[in-house]
């Protein structure tokens, strides 16, 4: 037992020591601006990022990220590392997401680009590696995306994953392992799962209904049918509408001016619509015909298709209506521990942010109300100055 004990120990550790964090911004200091670059491409309205920690925060200085500044605006921006694949490693996604401004339509997610990406140049056709992270607009989308580039074609997933929607920092993490399984996780709680063979349309699929096969065409796939033996009532066949019996013609109806006068038309309280026989199950029912299956002549398995060759940048690439979310904690990594230690910190950081959110409505809110209260005054002091002012008009008695 203490063989297999220090066994696993060591092989722990020589994973540590393999274990490499490829990329990691915390966005500690203005040295980010010349770290990334924004995008020049013509015929778009980029707006700009600020480092702030935005307006409630836990730790001023510690929660201070990258915020979009500017409503109605496009977001690109980028930066570059140095390349590596991911052959035999996990590859781990994280960072994190403020939408302190309570968003309504726009992206928080990153793109992961291969060597090819221009950064200057980097726009919404830039092909990248793989897009992970949240896509918020209206109550239809709260989504999200994880989209993986085979082949030069962009795949979606084909599962819901649902993002956070509130004004508080939340974690999204993506990590892709080498047995082409994958994991989805939201502030280190895994929300989704599966392998990427069955969770994306990368690959044709494995069967195919037969070309050759079709359904008998002595096939009863009715579960019931109408009574044969069933008849008709002789009384059932009534008129839909009746002449209302308690209709009286108007003693100022003229036959010769008005034509010959009809009362109106009232439903038939005794109609049954149309009459059908009853159903009874069928006897030569054999059930729903099941189209045979073949395997697909264009399905070959890719027993790397997790593999990237090669990933060296990352950058947000967005649209957002309005503005104010905070991005922070970006790291690429294969280590998924380090990863998740990396977020030891953040149910501390989103409980002080929820109090600070609190502290500060509750500040604005008495602000509105004394600001209220101060205009009620003023607008009295007004009405009473009115009065003062008013002109005294004299009035003349005339001596009788």
């Amino acid at each position: 037992m203490k063989l297999y004990i220090l066994f696993t120990v060591i092989c722990l550790s020589v994973y540590a020591s393999l274990a490499e964090i490829y990329f990691e911004e915390r966005f500690k200091d203005d040295s980010w601006e010349k770290n990334w670059i924004y995008s020049k491409h013509p015929g778009k309205e980029f707006g700009k990022f600020v480092r702030s920690a935005g307006k409630f925060f836990h730790d001023e200085e510690e929660d201070k990220g990258i915020q979009t500044s500017e409503d109605a605006r496009f977001y690109a921006l980028s930066t570059k590392f140095k390349p590596f694949g991911t052959e035999g490693k996990d590859l781990v996604i994280q960072f994190t997401v403020k939408h302190e401004q309570n968003i309504d339509c726009g992206g928080g997610y990153v793109k992961v680009f291969d060597c090819s990406l221009t950064p200057e140049d980097m726009h919404g056709e830039s092909p990248y590696r793989l897009m992970f992270g949240p896509d918020i607009c209206g109550p239809g989308t709260k989504k999200v995306h994880v989209i993986l580039n085979h082949n030069d074609k962009n795949h979606l997933i084909n599962k819901d994953i649902r993002c956070k929607d509130d004004e508080y920092t939340h974690a999204y993490t993506l990590i892709i392992h080498p047995d082409n399984t994958y994991q989805v996780l939201i502030d280190n709680e895994e929300v989704q799962k599966g392998d990427l063979e069955s969770d994306w349309d990368i690959l044709p699929p494995k069967k195919i209904k037969d070309p050759n096969a079709s359904k008998p065409e002595d096939w009863d796939d009715r579960p019931t049918i109408p009574d044969p033996d069933d008849k008709k009532p002789e009384d059932w066949d009534k008129p839909e509408h009746i002449p209302d019996p308690a209709a009286t013609k108007p003693d100022d109806w003229d036959d010769e001016m008005d034509g010959e006068w009809e009362p109106p038309m009232i439903d038939n309280p005794d109609y049954k619509g149309e009459w059908k026989p009853k159903q009874i199950d069928n006897p030569a029912y054999k059930g729903a015909w099941v189209h045979p299956e073949i395997d697909n002549p264009e399905y070959s398995p890719v027993p790397d298709l997790y593999k990237q060759k090669e990933i060296c940048a990352i950058g947000f690439d967005l649209w957002q209506v309005k503005s104010g979310t905070i991005f922070d904690n970006v790291m690429i990594t294969d280590n998924v521990e380090a990863a998740k230690d990396a977020l030891k910190n953040l149910k501390a950081k989103q409980e002080g942010e929820k109090k600070a959110k609190e502290a500060k409505d509750k500040e604005e809110a008495e602000a509105a109300k004394t600001e209220e209260n101060n205009n009620a005054a003023d607008e009295e002091d007004d009405e009473d100055a009115d009065e003062d002012h008013e002109p005294q008009v004299e009035e003349n008695h005339d001596e009788l």
